[in-house]
């Protein structure tokens, strides 16, 4: 598996979901990530930090074009929690836990993110405006209400399915109400 194709796809499919999600600066990009599932394994048996820089590299250019926050979610053992920057925490009024995410409690992408932010926390819950599914992580838990699925061009990285969506207002009023065209897609 060659980690550059990794970085490819990824950028792909992101720049997809981009175009579409209509974000603004400082929104919240939620990812999640299993690299044991992108190299054909079990999700959580085969944490691969390589993957997860590889991965990384194909998400932060477009974050930081697009100057959103990443937020990286933890495996299970840590109950999904995420790594962001403390700036995003502090914005969005974050409650902040104490944990240090490894490769058996957190998972690789999550190291790699607490290693590469300037001022990583890890948080129990958010928001997210966006996300990106790698590998079947259950990151719409930590999405705004309503989630709607964007489509790629790019269906799998590596082994994993890749799922992706973006977020909109909840539609109320019923029937006789009317919406911005923008919100109707």
């Amino acid at each position: 598996m060659e980690f550059a194709d990794l970085t490819s796809s990824l950028h792909r499919a992101l720049s997809e979901l981009l175009a579409l999600a209509e974000l603004k600066p400082k929104d919240i990009l939620v990812v999640g990530c299993s690299t044991s599932e992108i190299l054909g394994k079990k999700i959580g048996s085969a944490s691969n930090l390589e993957v997860a820089r590889a991965i990384m590299e194909g998400i932060e250019p477009l974050a930081k074009k697009f100057d959103l926050f990443i937020a990286v979610q933890c495996c299970e053992h840590l109950n999904r929690a995420l790594v962001v920057e403390e700036e995003c925490a502090t914005k969005y009024q974050l409650e902040i836990v104490t944990v240090l995410p490894h490769l058996k409690a957190g998972g690789a992408l999550a190291v790699v993110a607490y290693e590469k932010f300037d001022k990583p926390v890890v948080v129990e819950k958010i928001e997210g405006h966006a996300g990106i599914d790698i590998g079947d992580t259950m990151i719409g838990m930590h999405l705004k209400r309503v989630a709607v699925p964007v489509r790629s061009g790019i269906k799998r990285i590596g082994d994993a399915n890749l799922v992706m969506a973006r977020t909109r207002p909840k539609l109320i009023g019923g029937e006789r109400a009317k919406y911005p065209p923008y919100f109707v897609k």
